[in-house]
């Protein structure tokens, strides 16, 4: 009889644990459902893109009437900038927000910090994200999701500094009535984990000072910042800052993909007149701004898609346009100029234990123009797509054990093979980041079609300026320092065994560690140049004062903005979103201010 209990034990517990994950399932299916209505209940401003009715907004322009369908401001992009943008501006006028993309609300991938990595390796046609590879090689990705870089990065929030405001222009009193505008709503404290304790007695060890604690603001030294992930690691975006707009006047479509800008250019200036876009039918559609003064178009599609949209509605360099039959509206040689990425390179450190994942909480702002970050712990599911690396991982395109120029689908998909051998304590560990702050080199981008569809071709052309190769070395050697310094020895505890097996086995995994020859200069630019990757925070191709005036207006083009982060020239401080989203609450208050004087209220 015991016998026969001892065999059925097996049995039994397999069934109750395919019972337990069958229930799971259902509890999530369930719980993706009741998130799906509660959002729809919550943001009822937001349709698909097909049910826009074209003709009432081609009648309504023709007619020159004041219904609905006449929208004030038309913003292409809802994104970062453009979430926060609509939503200022609606308080006061009919705004028509389009965004590519789908919503981010019932997407577990977005929404859950432990899936960061999933969201950017999807390459299904739903996918929150955008795989494109720079002619430099490196892998990188584009939002394709309302709330755009938001939804899809490591979360971290902390503010411009000071100097790049005043240098920028900005109003000193508006910004500061801005960001925490955004920080009420979207941002919180985080709950440090281990390993960013780590980091942050590492940089104090090594002399990144002083301490500033938890704080926004960017200053010398070391500190721990926002996140918009909650204490449930469930991430807040910015198209959550709709909920500020005035439901009555804000219209908000998805999947909705604008495919050029419309100009009326019997003036002596072109004029924009409206947008078309294509549903997730692939119905085409037009939409116009109404005659009122003051109206506008506005683009907010960052750093890729906004100089993208500009070049395929006719604006930018004209013998471009012309080699694609695109009718040229304004011969602008500026346009896709700029490019600028920020190089990335990253250290594992292994220990001999598991370790609590983390995304970006702790940084070092160096005087040295290096930002020293880190990220933990994703590795420790059997799972294939687990067992990587968080922000460096090969399935994200971060494939930095192979210089940029041999980096191709066929090498990731070969790693991720490969790495189903590596043993499991190999995974074990995080990342050191030395990201590069003010990247002197710069490239550009050019489309590849006159198709909306077709990321277009673009050259960041890392390293190319000496000063830059001179601060990543700089910051490898700072990375050194914290690996070595005594708190993070003890903490990191990594047997011989571990880092032997590391050793052999780090292409396969997928991680650099420290170079072993620190002291060569020449060795240590060449470990820049073949590990580069990104984290995201490429900027450029409208520069002010080249396509852009100082308040953002296309130069030469009445009734047509530009604002976002393809506007900057330096990314701002240590991670530009909190500034992006404070820019688009900033323009739209400024833009009602201009509008309506002191009636704004705002």
């Amino acid at each position: 009889m015991a016998a026969v209990i001892g065999a059925l034990v097996p049995v039994i517990v397999k069934l109750s644990l395919l019972l337990l994950c069958l229930n799971f399932n259902s509890f999530l299916t369930l719980t993706q459902a009741r998130k799906w209505e509660s959002w729809k209940d919550k943001y009822p401003f937001i349709k698909p893109a097909s049910s826009f009715s074209s003709s009432s907004s081609s009648n309504a322009w023709i007619s020159g009437s004041n219904e609905a369908y006449n929208y004030d401001y038309i913003i292409v992009g809802g994104g970062t900038a453009g979430c926060p943008l609509a939503a200022t501006l609606s308080q006061k006028f009919n705004v028509l927000l389009l965004e590519r993309g789908g919503v981010p609300f019932d997407n577990f991938n977005v929404s859950l910090m432990q899936n960061f990595h999933i969201s950017l390796a999807d390459t299904s046609p739903t996918s929150a994200s955008q795989i494109f590879v720079s002619t430099d090689g490196v892998f990188n990705a584009r939002a394709k999701v309302l709330g755009g870089g938001t939804s899809i990065n490591a979360g971290f929030y902390s503010r411009a500094g000071e100097s790049y405001i005043k240098k920028v222009g900005w109003d000193s009193k508006l910004v500061n009535e801005s960001f925490p505008w955004i920080e009420k709503q979207i941002v919180h404290r985080p709950i440090l984990a281990p390993w960013q304790i780590a980091v942050r007695e590492g940089l104090l060890e090594v002399g990144i000072l002083p301490f500033n604690g938890f704080t926004y603001d960017h200053i010398y030294g070391t500190k721990f910042g926002g996140t918009i992930f909650d204490r449930f690691g469930h991430r807040k975006t910015a198209a959550e800052l709709l909920t500020s707009g005035n439901p009555g006047k804000l219209h908000v479509l998805v999947h909705a993909t604008v495919q050029k800008v419309e100009f009326d250019t019997s003036g002596k200036k072109p004029r924009a007149v409206g947008v078309i876009f294509k549903d997730e039918k692939q119905n085409q559609h037009k939409a116009f701004l109404s005659k009122r003064k003051g109206s506008e178009i506005i683009v907010s599609s960052g750093a890729i898609g906004s100089p993208q949209i500009l070049l395929l509605s006719g604006i930018g360099p004209k013998a471009e346009l012309e080699k694609l039959n695109i009718s040229v509206v304004l011969d602008s040689k500026f346009v896709g100029k700029g490019m600028s990425d920020n190089p990335l390179n990253t250290i594992f450190v292994p220990t001999n234990r598991p370790v609590q994942q983390s995304l970006i909480q702790t940084v070092g702002i160096t005087k040295m123009g290096v930002y020293i970050e880190a990220s933990s712990g994703y590795g420790e599911s059997e799972d294939s797509i687990h067992r990587n690396h968080g922000i460096a991982s090969a399935e994200i395109g971060q494939l930095s054990t192979i210089p940029p120029k041999q980096r191709t689908h066929e090498a990731i998909e070969a790693h991720k093979r490969n790495k189903k051998n590596v043993p499991r304590e190999v995974f074990r560990g995080g990342s050191i980041l030395e990201k590069i702050a003010t990247p002197l080199s710069t490239g550009h981008l050019r489309l590849k079609s006159n198709k909306i569809d077709d990321s277009p071709s673009v050259t960041f052309n890392y390293f190319s300026h000496p000063r830059d190769l001179k601060r990543c070395v700089d910051g490898i050697r700072i990375v050194e320092k914290i690996v070595k310094s005594k708190h993070f020895t003890n903490y990191a505890q990594c047997d011989k065994e571990t880092l032997d097996k590391l050793l052999n086995m780090s292409v396969q995994a997928n991680i650099n560690l420290i170079p072993k020859h620190t002291n060569d200069t020449e060795s240590l630019e060449q470990f820049c140049k073949d590990t580069v990757i990104t984290i995201w925070h490429y900027h450029g191709g409208c520069h002010v004062g080249k396509v852009v005036s100082p308040d953002y207006r296309v130069i030469n083009v009445k009734r047509l903005r530009v604002i976002d982060g393809s506007t900057f020239t330096e990314s701002p401080g240590t991670n530009p979103q909190a500034t992006v989203m404070m820019m688009g609450r900033y323009m739209g208050v400024k833009i009602l201010r201009e509008r309506l004087g002191r009636a704004a209220g705002l």
